[in-house]
């Protein structure tokens, strides 16, 4: 085992795509911690959609032992980290566990929105950055602009990066030097008092929790008892030991180490990232800064198709939390859908990763409501509401004023999309737009926008009108007094509670349109006419209707006087009335799909 003089912890931080998973691979492949016969691509992504995908999406770690030129051996320790906006939390705890990273820039895209956001995230925390230039077997690779945009983007050193093609292997004994050479040593004393900190955790359903822990100060071992100290709760210690391909125990963790924790823990709720262990009979004084709670800030409403399989979608749910401590949930019914559960998500990526295991890993047919975010109602009585499902939307003769959560955007592009950006940012309410060129040809735009607003449609209408080459990071702000209102879709006169949104009152008739005309493309037509509207209140805003099946009743009657004709269609008319009265709309599963989609994902 090295002494921590030989240690090096570090991450790899890049944006989306720019090839972090596929260094991750070769590093562990040169310094033989896998068999030929036993590698994979992403190895570190276990989930089958972080491999589908090419992203990451849980944090990860590795240590791998390395012979530097110098003939000394090193233990270093590889935390991977998710690089969507999502994460941003995971991701900041995996950077507290480190002293170092990688910070990769693609040859060919050069620096984007999440390379600046991440570097400031590792700035933060006081960490050394080494800048590596990935790509470079490609075509359009642009190595000396790239260092170039090293320099004057992100005010490191260009010259020094290090140029390499994970794809292809150029230049990996480089970076394994660098990390050797460049990054410094953990610090951390083996006889203080135990402070660890906790930087994922992982569902094991034989041994319970697998806790993710950086040892700071002191040593964990087997038999200690343990205490986490923000949520109080005590443990004894079954188990540590080192991330090698699979787990590997060891007799202890010493101060610098990475490594994993199981102790007997339930679930993973019971485990919060960013909490420190330390020994419960010798705790130490304070714990690590940083924790914060994860709060979920997009809310959707998740009902299965076929009301039977109520009972597989709580079970499947409950499992999935087993694994994922971020995502909350509470039982909700719908009149028009049955009963289902109201989650709560930490971003649309989050949506989208639990809808597709719950439909793929178990199996179900699912229906999602529109996404919304937590809104702040003050009401006239100063009762203080967070509204997050339109359902619990108080009366607007009760309410006093409305706020809702807005971001700071982030959107780098090249300069000769500024104009359709810029109108995107103002038709989405963006306020304070501000630009830097922080190199020729390059701009960053840094605008105010409110969540609902991102959450909506933004991402796929930025990647329109930039062509694909925009790239967007955010951060909360805060919240800010808004007009809100709730609109309420219509069919044949009834209400569709599921298909009920918080918007913004100045832009609720635009969506009431899009949600109408969707309807009325994907509800099949009936015996009589269906009217489809958009109210908010009594006041209909929007409207679209679907004609009915026309029977031509007059066929057989050729010839003779027009009254007859007459007689025959206006019983056909009265038959018509009522079975509107008693007609019921079927509201296919398509149509609530419908109504999500934006005009771009047509």
């Amino acid at each position: 085992m090295a002494d921590r003089e030989h240690t090096r912890n570090f991450s790899i931080i890049a944006h989306i795509d720019h090839g972090k998973s596929t260094l991750a691979d070769r590093l562990i492949q040169a310094c033989g911690a896998v068999t030929d016969r036993e590698f994979q691509n992403q190895l570190l992504d276990n989930l089958y959609l972080e491999r589908e995908r090419g992203i990451t999406i849980k944090s990860q770690a590795i240590t791998l032992p390395y012979l530097a030129k110098n003939g000394q051996e090193y233990e270093l320790n590889l935390i991977d980290t998710p690089g969507h906006v999502d994460f941003t939390y995971e991701v900041s705890r995996a950077l507290a566990s480190c002293e170092g990273v990688l910070l990769i820039v693609d040859a060919s895209q050069g620096v984007e929105a999440q390379t600046l956001a991440n570097m400031y995230l590792a700035m933060e925390h006081d960490l050394t950055i080494v800048p590596v230039i990935n790509k470079i077997d490609l075509i359009s690779a642009d190595v000396d602009a790239t260092r170039l945009q090293i320099t004057e983007d992100l005010g490191l050193d260009g010259d020094e990066a290090l140029a390499v093609s994970a794809k292809e292997g150029t230049n990996i004994d480089q970076v394994l030097e660098a990390i050797v050479n460049k990054l410094p040593p953990p610090k951390g004393q083996a006889e203080a008092p135990l402070q660890a900190l906790i930087f994922d955790a992982q569902y094991d359903p034989y041994r319970g929790t697998v806790i993710f822990v950086r040892v700071m100060e002191g040593q964990l071992k087997q038999g200690d008892f343990i205490r986490f100290m923000h949520n109080g709760s005590s443990y004894r210690v079954e188990e540590v030991g080192l991330f090698k391909l699979r787990r590997e125990p060891a007799k202890a963790l010493r101060a610098g180490q990475v490594g994993y924790v199981i102790a007997g823990v339930k679930t993973v709720s019971d485990v919060d990232v960013g909490d420190t262990i330390t020994n419960n009979d010798h705790p130490a004084p304070a714990p690590l800064p940083g924790f914060r709670e994860a709060k979920p800030v997009v809310f959707s409403s998740i009902y299965p198709v076929a009301t039977d399989d109520y009972p597989e979608l709580a079970e499947a749910i409950e499992k999935l939390k087993l694994n994922d401590a971020s995502l909350t949930y509470q039982k909700d019914y719908s009149q028009a859908l049955g009963t289902g559960f109201r989650c709560g998500f930490l971003g649309l990526l989050h949506l989208e990763v639990v809808q597709e295991r719950l439909e793929r890993e178990f199996g179900l047919s699912l229906i999602l409501t529109a996404p919304s975010v937590r809104y702040q109602v003050y009401l006239n009585d100063g009762q203080h509401l967070e509204i997050e499902n339109p359902a619990l939307f108080p009366d607007p003769s009760t309410i006093d004023y409305c706020e809702e959560p807005y971001v700071k955007a982030s959107i780098l592009m090249p300069d000769r999309y500024i104009g359709t950006v810029m109108q995107l940012c103002l038709d989405r309410r963006g306020e304070g737009n501000v630009m830097h060129y922080p190199s020729p040809g390059r701009v960053e735009l840094i605008s105010e926008l409110p969540l609902a607003e991102v959450i909506y449609d933004f991402y796929d209408k930025l990647k329109t009108v930039t062509q694909g080459y925009g790239s967007f990071d955010y951060e909360f702000i805060g919240d800010r007094r808004t007009e809100l209102a709730k609109l309420d879709i219509l069919v044949n006169g009834e209400r569709v509670d599921a298909l009920s949104m918080l918007v913004f009152r100045g832009g609720a008739r635009p969506r009431a349109l899009h949600a109408v005309n969707k309807l009325a493309e994907t509800i099949p037509r009936q015996q009589f006419k269906i009217a489809i509207q958009g109210a908010i209140g009594g006041t209909i805003i929007a409207r679209s209707t679907i004609n009915a099946f026309r029977k031509d009743v007059t066929a057989k009657c050729y010839g003779g006087d027009v009254s007859r004709k007459r007689k025959l269609l206006e019983k056909q008319k009265a038959g018509k009335k009522r079975m509107k009265l008693v007609g019921n709309v079927p509201i296919p599963q398509k149509a609530f799909l419908a109504v999500l989609q934006s005009d771009t994902d047509k």
